[in-house]
């Protein structure tokens, strides 16, 4: 906290000069034109307070206040001068307060006994009754592992450790995941076999320190918009910007080195690289002998992908190989960072590999501005897969098949160790299960897969299957809007609790306002139902502050040890980073400055990548890559941004991105075919794209969901699906497929002022890149 009182400061009036040539920095050409803003941009609410709190968006975690008037109610937003955004702020985020006052918002339960009924709203009890007795039913008939549980890596750190234990000691199931398995968890999965730890090694601040920063398939302007100011610190010091992605991206343009490799090749480019490194004797062999294990057969396997080979299956110069395995080992401080897409891929895992092999056998690991970092999704990506709710794990990052992990959460939890199911299935493996009648009840909480999941066929049919079906939201998702019950629960803005950014750092979010009469909080609900289960003993928790101190147990001497973070010590400092082992350690915030890892060893243990094919094969039939991504206005399956006004004015529908060579012009539809199905799209023609390759984003429901036409082949190891690349083929079609708006409750109808501009039939206006064609 600052000295100044921020409500105080707040409601003084603040008077800048309205002369021209004494403009605020990036005020004077909005003033010369003539738009003045009133009153001298003046603003002065009496009673106003500020609610210091973060996003509930992306990784980032941007810091905000959230203004609240004298009746308690969010009516506002201002960036804080958090070290995170620094006063900055995406579209998202300033756009973020009005979900929670937003007239569709869910506040009363829904419920209908067969899914040939209408909703209709109910009470809190005979939602919790039926839902109980529908547990019940399935259980007592088909056993406990029938019944299923799916969380969401938007949910604070708390709800996602109650999600977890509530699948295995109220349901008893093995059956619980959650949708950061379509997010996270390929790097998850590779950072735990190099490192033996699931999180970055360096915060963002250590960009600015860099000398050549590598993006791998990140979309950084766009999906991480506030990221990006760390990127141009960085450039501002003379640091190298190298970008692999098919697209030429807002960053990409800005790039020393723009690498557009063809979808699906990401591991074949970094062996090559690797390759060149070695060739050239660019390792760190002193750093290697040190600090590694399987370096020698690393080596061999690179040998096999010299710079001819892989430019040839990444359909890039071979030159641009050479170039960037000069650039990136030639630096003294050089920093990998991905995401996406590279991630989501059934080579995921491999890809996330590749990239570490390259940062460790040049010894660009664990200094300021030299390491190695992973980029989250979703607002809790990081804490969301840390305490429980993923089918393999308990809190800490304890592994289900451990037996002394398995005894110590059994000790915590008050349960006898055979009480304790085993690992269960992914996300995706929970639809296909739900198709063959092996999960016959689920419930689902912070999540919307008939937009997120891949294959929208196969998932509508895995959901139709199954006998009962609730799902807790503030908002009526496509989802949501298929199950028996629904239940109404709050916004972040509504309750308090922590999450874990992409640094892992973790951060407060405070409550701002009551939430509406008739809604609850997600952990009174999951706490609620635990009771009438029979297992209110292990559930007495009245909010999420008795939460999180038994989480701080839980985690204690594990690899992800919160036992130190307090919320007094959050609230001080603004972040903590894990591991905190202890309330007088200041945190982590670089990993493996002493050269050790995570591993019984202290070593690196790097791991042999081979390249294969995409799962989803070309033929003359599908000869083009379709890969997708997300849009600057808009996040994961839309279900709160397509309901906010100047969100859905900015990027009112999704298109398709198509290179020149093809013929179309500009906003022309456009009929893309998979092996799933057809869709029509408005296109976006642009230079900006391989002419092999076509690009949707995917926050959309059906007929317009990009999903509907992805595959759901899934990596071995990490089951991520592989969004990033399946074959197809265009064709030229008569009318762009309209969009739908979002559900709402029975008797409302979609909120008018984020529907007017959804049937624009052409492709947004926004720059796109290179040789973007004009709207005509």
């Amino acid at each position: 906290m600052t000295a100044t009182d921020p409500a105080k400061a707040a409601s003084r009036p603040v008077r800048v000069s309205i002369d021209p040539s004494i403009a605020p920095p990036g005020t004077r050409n909005f003033r010369d034109a003539g738009g003045i803003p009133a009153d001298q941009w003046h603003a002065d609410q009496n009673g106003e307070t500020l609610v210091p709190t973060h996003c509930c968006f992306c990784g980032v975690q941007c810091g905000m206040y959230l203004r609240v008037d004298k009746g308690g109610k969010v009516f506002g937003v201002e960036p804080r001068n958090h070290d995170i955004n620094r006063m900055r702020l995406c579209p998202k985020g300033i756009n973020a307060y009005q979900q929670v006052n937003h007239p569709d918002r869910l506040t009363a339960p829904l419920m209908r006994r067969s899914r040939d009924e209408e909703f209709k709203e109910c009470s809190w009890d005979e939602a919790l009754d039926f839902t109980v007795s529908e547990i019940r039913r399935i259980q007592a008939a088909h056993g406990n592992d029938a019944f299923g549980l799916l969380g969401g890596a938007s949910l604070f750190s708390e709800k996602t450790y109650l999600v977890g234990k509530f699948a295995r000691v109220a349901l008893k199931t093995k059956h619980v995941d959650y949708n950061g398995r379509l997010c996270m968890v390929s790097a998850a999965g590779a950072n735990k076999l190099a490192f033996g730890i699931d999180r970055a090694g360096n915060p963002f601040s250590d960009i600015l320190l860099t000398d050549c920063l590598l993006i791998a398939g990140s979309n950084v302007g766009e999906c991480f918009p506030v990221m990006t100011q760390y990127l141009w610190g960085a450039r501002d010091r003379g640091a190298s910007l190298i970008v692999i992605d098919p697209r030429e991206t807002a960053i990409a343009r800005t790039a020393d080195i723009h690498v557009a490799i063809k979808p699906g090749t990401d591991s074949a480019f970094f062996n090559a690289v690797l390759n060149v490194v070695i060739a050239e004797g660019l390792t760190d062999e002193a750093y290697i002998a040190a600090n590694t294990t399987g370096w020698d057969e690393v080596k061999k396997t690179v040998a096999e992908y010299p710079p001819s080979r892989s430019a040839e299956i990444c359909g890039v110069p071979a030159s641009q190989i050479v170039q960037v395995a000069r650039v990136f080992a030639g630096a003294d401080k050089a920093m990998a960072w991905h995401a996406r897409g590279i991630e989501h891929h059934s080579q995921g895992v491999e890809n996330c590999l590749s990239v570490i092999n390259l940062c460790v056998a040049t010894g660009h690991i664990g200094k300021p501005g030299a390491g190695y970092g992973t980029i989250t999704g979703q607002g809790n990506g990081q804490g969301g897969r840390e305490h429980g709710q993923k089918s393999d794990l308990l809190p800490g990052g304890r592994s289900i098949t451990n037996p002394e992990h398995r005894k110590q959460i059994c000790q915590i939890w008050g349960i006898e160790e055979s009480e304790l199911p085993g690992a269960g299935t992914s996300m995706m493996e929970m639809v296909w299960q739900m198709q063959r009648r092996e999960i016959r009840g689920l419930i689902g909480i912070c999540n919307n897969p008939f937009v997120s999941l891949p294959n929208y066929a196969v998932v509508k049919d895995g959901y139709d299957t199954a006998e009962f079906h609730a799902q807790f939201d503030f908002f009526l998702s496509e989802t949501a809007a298929n199950a028996h019950v629904v239940f109404p629960v709050t916004t972040w803005a509504e309750d308090e609790g922590v999450m874990a950014n992409a640094e892992a750092r973790v951060v407060k979010h405070n409550k701002a306002q009551e939430p509406p009469a008739g809604v609850r909080t997600d952990t009174w609900v999951i706490c609620e139902l635990a009771r009438r289960l029979g297992a209110g003993k292990h559930f007495d928790f009245p909010g999420s502050r008795e939460v999180f101190e038994e989480l701080r147990v839980a985690s204690a001497g594990t690899v992800n040890d919160y036992y130190g973070i307090t919320y007094d010590r959050l609230d001080e400092t603004g972040g903590i980073v894990w591991p905190c082992p202890s309330t007088e350690h200041p945190g982590t915030p670089r990993l493996f400055e002493d050269g050790r890892t995570y591993h019984p060893d202290g070593k690196i243990h790097m791991q042999v990548v081979e390249w294969h094919p995409p799962m989803d094969a070309y033929t003359e039939e599908y000869p083009l890559s379709l890969t997708t991504g997300r849009t600057v206005a808009h996040f994961l399956s839309g279900n709160q941004t397509r309901r906010l006004g100047a969100l859905v004015e900015q990027t009112p529908r999704p298109w398709v991105e198509v290179h020149p060579s093809h013929g179309f012009r500009n906003g022309e539809p456009v009929r893309v075919v998979t092996r799933r199905g057809s869709e029509v799209f408005p296109a976006l023609v642009t230079e900006a794209i391989r002419p092999d390759t076509v690009f949707i984003p995917y926050h959309w429901p059906v007929p317009t969901a990009a999903n509907a036409l992805t595959i759901d082949a899934l990596d071995p190891r990490s089951k991520i699906p592989e969004y990033k690349v399946c074959a197809a083929r265009i064709e030229a079609a008569e009318r762009v497929d309209e969009v739908p708006a979002p559900p709402t409750p029975p008797g409302r109808e979609a909120y008018p002022e984020a529907q007017v501009s959804r049937t624009d039939p052409l492709p947004p206006t926004s720059p796109q890149g290179r040789g973007t064609a004009e709207r005509s």
